[in-house]
């Protein structure tokens, strides 16, 4: 089968016997963001949909349906993602199309006459009504039907949505299987390849549209060192300083993700766990802030920024930071390890004074951010919480 993802051996082994035995109505593909979930979905709707090969055979590519679906036109296939400013898959109405719309529409008949895919990206992302809708098509799925889920956190799936679909799991790619796709699509020299394929730890998605984005690396590489940065800072300067760079990682989100791909979904209720200062929960959307002079305490200007941009703003800069602070707790234990070479130096300078154990406690802190950020409270004060918790080099303390 000729795969249009990274595709791992265990991964393509599974796909290659659905193929060639009894398609499961219902497919969920878990793993963490940017593996190749979306880009496998397809290549198993080409494998579904192909009339020029049968069994394991399947897709040929070269099929009038093999081709819709590269294009992107195959009537059979259908796609739901996230929308609006909460990025959510919604039950629909309202002008938002949603699970009732995919659902309709798979109650037609096929248009080409044989299987029909549907396809819902960042599936995590479904509220629960739009899941409660979504379990009697699980249940009972129209004729030769195959519903493909992907999601980053399968455990934001209701467990009767789980329970009903098969599992295909994607860890990360090799990283030479990564450079090798970067090469092959002309995106980045040898050197750029081989970089980004470790930065990016194995996510070949992430990696392509860093290539992609003009700007993106730089931006990237600034972050980093900032952060780096306020390890010797002062309390004014970090709290100062931190506005700056959630501005910056708001730049780096437009460019490497569409607007509604990355906008958190509220928790369907509190998560365990808690940051040691808890900010309050964020007002809606809707609610008239602050005149923008007085905006000192937010972000500058957030009279005129929507909160779920924030949010997206906020979550790309805790993504940055926990690779830092990853890098920074290993590169003292094995520098092999750091995920960018290029900023060895500098991490080395970072970690040199830091208490120990400082980078470990402070990733446990990130992860708990993140689950905060998803119950929508305000990034503005949660921002605030880490850039203190950030660890002090002792010599500056």
């Amino acid at each position: 089968m000729p795969f249009n993802a990274v595709t791992r051996p265990g991964t393509a082994a599974a796909v290659l016997a659905m193929l060639a035995g009894r398609e499961p109505h219902a497919i969920l593909i878990a793993g963490q963001p940017h593996v190749g979930k979306t880009t496998l979905a397809l290549d198993i709707a080409r494998g579904l949909l192909c009339t020029g090969a049968v069994g394991a055979e399947r897709p040929c590519g070269t099929c009038r349906s093999c081709r819709m679906v590269d294009h992107g036109n195959h009537p059979d296939l259908h796609r739901l993602a996230p929308t609006g400013p909460g990025g959510q898959i919604v039950i629909g109405g309202a002008g938002a199309r949603g699970i009732r719309d995919l659902v309709g529409e798979l109650a037609l008949l096929p248009v080409e006459g044989g299987a029909r895919v549907a396809i819902l990206e960042a599936a995590h992302r479904m509220n629960d009504d739009a899941q409660s809708a979504l379990l009697k098509t699980l249940e009972e799925p129209p004729r030769a039907t195959t519903l493909i889920l992907c999601a980053d956190d399968e455990d934001r799936l209701l467990p009767t949505v789980r329970s009903r679909c098969a599992r295909l799991w994607i860890g990360p790619a090799a990283t030479r299987d990564v450079e090798s796709l970067l090469a092959a699509r002309n995106l980045a020299a040898a050197p750029t390849a081989a970089r980004l394929a470790r930065l990016t730890m194995g996510r070949p998605g992430l990696a392509v549209r860093y290539a992609e984005a003009t700007g993106a690396l730089p931006i990237h590489d600034e972050l980093v060192r900032r952060l780096l940065d306020l390890l010797g800072a002062s309390r004014a300067v970090r709290l100062s300083g931190a506005r700056e760079l959630v501005a910056r990682a708001g730049e780096l989100a437009s460019l490497l993700e569409p607007v509604n791909a990355t906008a958190p979904t509220p928790a369907r209720g509190r998560r365990r766990g808690a940051v040691s200062v808890e900010p309050k929960a964020e007002q809606p959307d809707q609610q008239p802030g602050p005149p923008e002079e007085a905006a000192t305490d937010g972000f500058e200007a957030a009279v005129r920024v929507p909160a779920a941009e924030r949010r997206r703003a906020l979550a790309m800069l805790i993504e940055v930071w926990r690779d830092v602070a990853r890098d920074l707790a290993v590169v003292g234990v094995d520098p092999g390890e750091v995920r960018d070479p290029s900023l060895l130096e500098e991490l080395e300078a970072g970690a040199a004074d830091l208490p120990r154990g400082g980078a470990v406690d402070f990733l446990g802190r990130l992860l708990r951010a993140s689950e905060l950020l998803d119950t929508n409270v305000a990034p503005e004060l949660l921002l605030d919480v880490l850039v203190l918790a950030w660890p002090r080099r002792l010599a500056a303390a």
